[in-house]
């Protein structure tokens, strides 16, 4: 079985989202034959760090939302995070430009630890406040996945990977991606959005006992007003 997920690395429900689907591959009775991939997705392809500045406070002025409306926003979201044991530091965080991430997690992919690096990604700006638009962090964090810190300095220093990644969100646009996390299963089912584990679970035991078709992406939310997301304009939970 494969599984295809775009996500951003600054998307709030895109982690909550991986773990979720995480969470019910591993009760998976098939799990060790069902390959993941994770494909590029920019919900701000302009966003620019603000030096002296945190998520919060640049948001708020990027979107002309009040702050302590967007406070609101970030606690509600740090508590589904941390119903599946993630930790969320809104206070701290550095709104980050994602195009190089994504370039080195396409360096990853080549050296079979693409999950890897996602998860120390993800962990790297929701959890540690790291600016994933700078170079020598990316390099690091590309070193303690075990990524040669040549290589990784190499991809930064040039274009490499960056038709991947554009490829990446062409295919978005071109299946009609309005949000992420988006999850396609087989090339032929789509959930969108951070759904239940309960979801996930229906979702690959649906998948593992039908046989290939041509594919036709078919969406299995379960209430298609109902779900957490994010696109360009902000993360909505609805």
């Amino acid at each position: 079985m494969k599984v295809e997920i775009w996500s951003d690395f600054v998307c709030p429900f895109c982690y909550i989202g991986k773990r979720r689907f995480e969470h019910a591959l591993k009760k998976f009775l098939h799990r060790d034959q069902v390959a993941v991939q994770f494909r590029s997705y920019q919900l701000d392809p302009t966003a620019q760090h603000i030096p002296d500045k945190n998520f919060t406070e640049t948001f708020s002025e990027l979107k002309g939302i009040p702050l302590e409306q967007v406070s609101v926003m970030n606690k509600q979201v740090a508590d589904q995070a941390e119903e599946v044991g993630l930790t969320y530091h809104f206070d701290t965080m550095k709104y980050s430009n994602t195009f190089d991430a994504h370039r080195i997690a396409k360096l990853a992919a080549e050296n079979n630890k693409e999950a890897e690096l996602t998860e120390r990604l993800f962990q790297a700006y929701f959890t540690d406040s790291e600016l994933l638009s700078d170079k020598n962090t990316l390099v690091r964090l590309a070193e303690e996945t075990g990524l040669n810190k040549e290589n990784a300095e190499n991809v930064l220093d040039s274009c490499k990977f960056r038709n991947k990644v554009n490829e990446d969100i062409d295919l978005a646009k071109q299946l009609g991606v309005q949000g992420v996390p988006f999850f396609v299963f087989n090339e032929k089912y789509a959930v969108s959005g951070a759904q239940p584990e309960k979801t996930f679970t229906q979702v690959l035991e649906k998948v593992w006992q039908e046989e290939q078709e041509k594919p036709v992406l078919q969406s299995l939310n379960p209430n298609e007003n109902k779900t957490s997301y994010c696109t360009g304009d902000g993360c909505e939970n609805k």
